[in-house]
């Protein structure tokens, strides 16, 4: 069951979550506006927070104070206090000692040559937009072999068994305000990484956590996270976490209907901003974009 319940009309709280891995894009900005529009149009608040946990990406110091300078620029304002994921890691070391407790996390001591070789052995593997699944080499490794190589100090990941998990806690429910009911199946993705040695937490066990601390009520993201709510559900389920609404926006595309993000070339705030372009002219160009199926021309 949903832990929202409509007629209890709790305080809508929604979030921006940006990584510092590099300068705010356009991406970022439709982000941010749905967040903030989302919640000032029910009279909420929306939060700011840092998801700088991958500590080989985000270079923090520089782009978090890059990122706040564009936001000024824009004049987008956020509510109550900046939460940052780097000083919460006591925080998720927790919630995965709870898992392993619960027997649902084990050790991968698989590299990622390895992995994409025993998937290229497979044949047709099984495959998503969230990537390959992993062929599950390590799930049923013997006790003893395990603690032998976690005692010899062997590089590993934590993965969480997702049919312990669904066995668990079947298939529970959620709500996209956007698709209507959705019912999530945790072995739909595989077994996915929790924490590695350059990443405490995955982006899916503290995107769960932080929303929970916070008391988000409503999420509102791209479409292209909506596969992840399916992990994101099951452990919200597992870790008795409360269940915020969804709402997975589209995303800026260019000419080529191909998205705009970081990684495909967007151009960044900053070089709009150096380009002369003021906010207003940002914002327009913006919503010409929505008008026009998510396609930007600036």
């Amino acid at each position: 069951m949903l832990s929202i319940d409509a007629g209890m009309q709790p305080e809508v709280v929604t979030r921006f979550a940006p990584t510092p891995s590099g300068p705010l894009h356009v991406g970022h900005l439709l982000a941010a506006l749905q967040a903030r529009r989302f919640a000032d149009e029910r009279g909420g608040r929306c939060l700011l927070r840092i998801e700088d946990i991958d500590i080989t990406r985000s270079r923090s110091r520089e782009w978090v104070e890059l990122m706040h300078e564009d936001l000024r620029w824009l004049g987008l304002q956020f509510d109550g206090d900046i939460m940052v994921q780097s000083e919460r890691f006591d925080v998720y070391a927790h919630a995965l000692d709870k898992l392993r407790a619960m027997g649902l996390l084990y050790p991968c001591f698989c590299t990622r040559s390895e992995i994409k070789a025993q998937i290229a052995e497979m044949g047709r593997a099984p495959h998503s937009s969230l990537g390959y699944l992993y062929p599950g080499t390590c799930r049923k490794l013997p006790e003893d072999v395990i603690q032998a190589r976690l005692a010899r100090g062997d590089s590993h990941a934590w993965r969480i068994d997702m049919q312990r998990v669904q066995d668990l806690i079947g298939c529970p429910e959620w709500m996209d305000l956007h698709r209507g009911l959705q019912r999530s199946v945790p072995t739909l993705y595989g077994d996915v990484v929790l924490a590695r040695k350059e990443m405490p937490a995955s982006y899916h066990l503290a995107v769960v956590i932080d929303d929970a601390a916070q008391g988000v009520t409503h999420v509102t993201r791209g479409e292209d996270l909506f596969e992840a709510t399916h992990i994101h559900r099951a452990l919200q389920a597992v870790l008795d976490l409360p269940v915020p609404l969804y709402a997975h926006h589209g995303l800026l595309k260019d000419n080529a209907g191909k998205r705009l993000a970081k990684r495909d070339g967007a151009r960044s705030l900053a070089s709009l901003r150096a380009a002369g372009l003021s906010p207003q002219d940002v914002m327009i160009s913006l919503q010409r974009a929505l008008g026009n199926d998510g396609i930007w021309h600036i």
